[in-house]
């Protein structure tokens, strides 16, 4: 059996940034072959993004670039010349996955485009992600993170009813598309195993994220019913959100229900809430919002976000505490798991990484530091392409690697 459960996939990675890298990330932390194909030069431009070890900025040690490409191996090759654009079809006739996140359109100017590749290589699974996906009037159109998020659905309804809408911070729209990625490429690389025919795999990022509205969108699909932003007023749950305690925050989700309501008493040691008629039934506490927050406030800053913690999971209401980023890491949870992983990197030295998402008991997830810019160039093109030094330095003096 194999050390990992891809052990022998091999993918071409052309994907920059996070969607794309955060997709072959997880194809190479389960022991896929994942070559990353970047220019001569510069490579991904994540590898210019902070934060950067000691606050030094250095084309090795940009964090988001360390972070979502463990594990690969760095290709230089420069495609918009006529030898790059041969050399790369070569590989790609080889691979088993192609992965790219250009501009709808640009690998197929190329000659590089997923019907090109895939007549010469018919398994071939080919995966493009974009923001509004390869067909549509938006296809062409340019997206952020915050643009896809609002034309997504959840920023409408994310935030405080009557302050402006808000969107999730960091990287997660981008991951979500990665995830989705790398989930429907597997399944066109079983597919493709079992019959020999491979797929084009078209991944929209607004897509993705208009699918995690959940019971909004469907309650206008179903009733015409828009959705409000409704903050700690979520409907169905009370007392739910953010709230302020001794030492920091936590986070308190309970069903408003009679059951919800006799966990929330119980936690809180005050049986008399359950008699309370102004608390009686899921109406009234919610009309009565303000009169149980003048009771839960005082409660909370008495008790730290540890106490509320134990006591809510003893009573099973959902308590979650707010961590900052060294908590997180220090977090026994995270620690009993072996969840965060520490590589050596030869620019950065040892730092610590967020390990794989998943466990798998026969073949488990390896991680391995990010590439320097070209690191494998000459054994890709060498083991490959049967390349020899020659070649190498020839290619080399042309610029096209």
């Amino acid at each position: 059996m194999a050390d990992q459960a891809l052990a022998d996939v091999v993918v071409l990675d052309l994907t920059q940034q996070v969607s794309g890298p955060y997709c072959t990330k997880l194809l190479a932390d389960y022991g896929a072959e994942v070559i990353k194909v970047e220019p001569p030069g510069s490579g991904d431009p994540s590898r210019r993004l902070g934060p950067f070890y000691h606050d030094t900025p250095h084309p090795e040690g940009g964090a988001v670039f360390l972070h979502y490409n463990t594990g690969k191996k760095s290709l230089t090759l420069d495609i918009t010349t006529d030898t790059g654009r041969s050399l790369l079809r070569k590989l790609a006739q080889q691979a088993d996955i192609l992965v790219e996140n250009s501009p709808p359109g640009a690998l197929e100017r190329l000659g590089l485009g997923q019907g090109e590749l895939r007549a010469s290589n018919p398994r071939l699974v080919y995966t493009s992600i974009s923001p509004y996906g390869q067909t549509g009037p938006y296809r062409d159109y340019a997206a952020t993170d915050m643009t896809v998020f609002a034309m997504g659905g959840i920023m409408y309804r994310h935030g405080e009813p009557d302050r402006d809408p808000l969107r999730y911070p960091g990287h997660i729209i981008q991951c979500l598309a990665g995830v989705n990625a790398a989930a429907a490429t597997m399944c066109a690389l079983l597919s493709s195993r079992l019959t020999g025919q491979g797929a084009h795999i078209d991944i929209s990022t607004m897509e993705c994220l208009a699918g995690a509205v959940d019971r909004q969108l469907l309650r206008y699909a179903y009733g015409h019913e828009s959705a409000v932003r409704e903050g700690h007023r979520r409907e169905g749950w009370f007392p739910n959100g953010i709230y302020p305690c001794a030492d920091g925050f936590v986070h308190i989700g309970t069903l408003l229900s009679a059951r919800g309501w006799v966990r929330v008493a119980r936690m809180l040691d005050m049986p008399d809430l359950l008699t309370d008629p102004q608390f009686a039934t899921p109406a009234a506490r919610r009309e009565h919002h303000g009169e149980f927050d003048a009771i839960f406030y005082p409660w909370l800053v008495e008790h730290t976000r540890e106490e509320i913690f134990r006591l809510g999971q003893a009573q099973r209401v959902m308590v979650g505490m707010v961590y900052t980023m060294d908590e997180v890491l220090r977090d026994p949870q995270y620690r009993h798991r072996n969840y965060f992983t520490a590589l050596d990197h030869p620019v950065v030295g040892q730092q610590t990484y967020p390990g794989a998402p998943f466990r798998m008991s026969e073949t488990p997830g390896r991680l391995r530091p990010a590439p320097l810019l070209s690191e494998h160039t000459e054994q890709v093109l060498c083991e490959r392409l049967s390349c020899s030094r020659e070649d190498l330095a020839r290619l080399r003096a042309a610029g096209v690697v």
